[in-house]
């Protein structure tokens, strides 16, 4: 049917699709080999130092058994051999560090292995005057800090647990539909644009394209979150790897490949994998400063021993002080903080592709929505009708394919059957329904026709509603006003925002009193109407010129460099647009409230961040000075042994907070 049908859509311009890149990030090499050599390290690692912390004299006191004398070889041993291969990450990661003069945590827990490994092994030589066995504490030091890069490197490596196991949701084959109607089994690589395929029922969907016969529930799950099965049927969208449940259906093929929605998922997943989080460099700050600290501390400790005259109490306090003062918390802290808020966040369906969004998210005060798609579905239906008119409008519009000629279909319900049907280009549709002539159609059909329109649909025209006619045999029989559907949940969402004192701002393409009417509806801030695509970007840069931090929530067809510009971007319904990499933060589902989510998750992870690096630096600015015997002078001076037992506690403490992020509520 002509696309002039009904006197044209209202529907907002998209146009300026841009692919725009994610400005920055590189690729940080591929994070599940790292994550796979660092746990092969961290378990080895740990095997051998059961052995060596059992065999050690000091644990041995503290716990009241003896060490046989055979027993006393296995901690410098196999120390050894966990320094030299759990310890070779850091130390090479210690050399990048210095050369690029920016000493951070590789240096920092180098430094402590690196001290504790000669200390101990002069102590075992027996060299006089040296009586430092760390040997445990350096074991126990590397398995440690394995464990919170393993973490790391697994949350980087896992954006998003179930998203990140995408490519295998795709079908080998595909069934094509050959001239005649004859079924060929092909590869997918060989699939091309404009074929048809046939998807079976239980089969999966081979690649993204529009429905062209028959109608099925599809199960989404894996790419939007939405639990249901959602109907899909001629005309519209299905994305490659959903599953049909219940019916076979065709579909003409019009993304295949690297262009297609999971193909987008998958490249979102690599750029989460490569972004680096500003809290993660807040922890790189704290290790370079603590570093600092451990090393002036150090220096003091000896030089005031040794100018008292103790060169072995120089040594051994100067040695427990650069021990004592690696993190072993601070290590542990950001990672696992990490990994469980970019965990609940795919649990909910949210796939964070740059870690900094997530972050910013807690601080933004306005959040710009699209209207189109995002705040409404995008598509029309019915609002008002006048007159008993709706069946047999539909009855008429049965046969055409246009949306709103789907949309009052959908309203009516059962559809009498029609005939004689004829699209009266740009003007609307004619049928006859049982011995009806019934016509629909918007002010073009009035005007040929000579006829009026119902006084009533002038208010439904200002409020921006389609509004059609119906007639029967020639007269205005009656009226059905339609327009863009507001999600039910937007309204929650708005309230919501509004609740936290956060400004709900919306922009659209469409015209200003259909703008203004959805705005009346959800309660929203302020609007801006009638924005063409290419000046989106301009509104955001507008609300931040006041002042505003800004996140963007837009369906992503056209508002990339929108999306790019704001402090936080968002990209809604992903599940059909996931290629768009300007946004910082992709919600696989449509629902609005996904933006709350988000907001909980930024807030609950940047305060346990805090918390985890607070109490992780507290306990070192407290435990070195007394490792460095300021309290000697009153009988206290704080042995290796007990340093190394509390400084182990403080990582538990620190693992216990992160994992009360689990009690984050992920659900709108």
């Amino acid at each position: 049917m002509d696309g002039q049908h009904h006197g044209g859509g209202h529907h907002g311009q998209h146009g300026d699709q841009h692919q725009g890149g994610h400005g920055g990030h590189g690729h940080h090499g591929d994070h599940g080999d790292h994550a796979a050599r660092f746990r092969d390290r961290f378990w080895l690692s740990l095997a051998l130092s059961v052995p060596v912390v059992a065999a050690s004299h000091m644990v041995a006191e503290l716990l009241g058994y003896h060490v046989p004398s055979w027993a006393t070889w296995i901690p410098p041993v196999l120390g050894t051999v966990v320094f030299l291969y759990g310890g070779w990450p850091f130390l090479t990661g210690a050399v990048g560090e210095l050369r690029a003069r920016q000493p951070g945590m590789m240096t920092l827990v180098a430094l402590a292995i690196t001290v504790a490994f000669l200390a101990s092994a002069l102590t075992s030589l027996g060299v006089p005057g040296i009586m430092l066995d760390f040997w445990w504490e350096l074991a126990l030091l590397v398995v440690i800090m394995l464990l919170g890069h393993w973490l790391e490197m697994r949350a980087l490596g896992q954006a998003s647990g179930a998203l990140s196991a995408l490519a295998e949701l795709l079908p080998d084959t595909a069934e094509v539909v050959r001239a005649g109607g004859a079924v060929e089994s092909v590869a997918l690589s060989e699939l091309r644009v404009g074929e048809v395929v046939l998807v079976r029922s239980g089969a999966r969907v081979p690649a993204d394209g529009v429905v062209v016969e028959g109608s099925a529930e599809l199960d989404e799950s894996m790419v939007t979150g939405e639990s249901r099965p959602v109907p899909r049927t001629v005309g519209e969208r299905v994305v490659a790897g959903t599953v049909s449940t219940d019916s076979a259906i065709r579909v003409r093929v019009d993304a295949v490949g690297e262009d297609t929605a999971l193909a987008g998922i998958r490249r979102l997943v690599e750029q989460a994998q490569s972004s680096r989080s500003r809290a993660q460099a807040l922890a790189d700050r704290a290790a370079a400063a603590l570093f600092w600290f451990a090393l002036a501390a150090g220096l003091v400790t000896f030089v005031v021993w040794a100018a008292l005259g103790d060169l072995t109490a120089a040594v051994e306090r100067a040695v427990t002080v650069l021990v004592i003062a690696c993190p072993h918390a601070l290590g542990l802290a950001i990672p696992l903080v990490i990994a469980i808020v970019t965990k609940r966040a795919a649990e909910a369906g949210i796939l964070v592709s740059d870690r900094l969004a997530l972050e910013r998210m807690r601080t933004v005060d306005a959040v710009l929505f699209d209207k189109t798609g995002t705040l409404t579905k995008g598509r029309p239906a019915v609002t008002e009708v006048t007159g008993d008119v709706l069946a047999l409008a539909a009855a008429a519009e049965a046969d055409s394919e246009h949306p709103l000629a789907k949309a009052i279909v959908a309203a009516a319900g059962p559809v009498p059957p029609a005939r004689e049907f004829r699209s009266l280009t740009g003007r609307g549709v004619e049928a006859l329904v049982g011995d009806v002539r019934v016509a629909v159609g918007g002010p073009a059909l009035l005007r040929e026709r000579g006829l009026e329109p119902l006084p009533e649909t002038a208010e439904w025209s200002r409020r921006g509603a389609t509004v059609l006619h119906v007639l029967t045999d020639g007269e205005v029989a009656g009226a059905i006003a339609l327009a863009d559907e507001v999600r039910p949940e937007s309204r929650e969402a708005v309230e919501a925002l509004r609740a936290k004192g956060i400004r709900v701002v919306m922009i659209t393409g469409d015209a200003r009193p259909v703008a203004e009417a959805v705005a009346a509806e959800l309660g929203v801030d302020e609007v801006f109407a009638e924005v063409l695509p290419a000046d989106k970007d301009g509104v955001v840069t507008e609300l931040q010129r006041r002042g505003n931090r800004v996140a963007m929530v837009g369906d992503g067809v056209n508002d990339a460099p929108a999306l790019a510009r704001a402090d936080v971007g968002i990209a809604i319904g992903a599940g059909t647009d996931v290629a768009i990499a300007s946004a910082g933060v992709v919600l696989a589902s449509d629902d609005p409230r996904g933006v709350l989510v988000v907001h909980r998750l930024s807030a609950a992870g940047y305060r346990k961040m805090w918390q985890n690096l607070a109490w992780a630096t507290g306990y070192n600015l407290l435990t070195v000075p007394l490792a460095a015997g300021v309290l000697a002078g009153v009988g206290f001076v704080l042995p290796p042994a007990v340093g190394a037992v509390v400084m182990s506690l403080s990582t538990v403490v620190v693992a216990l907070n992160a994992q009360l992020l689990r009690r984050v509520r992920v659900t709108p």
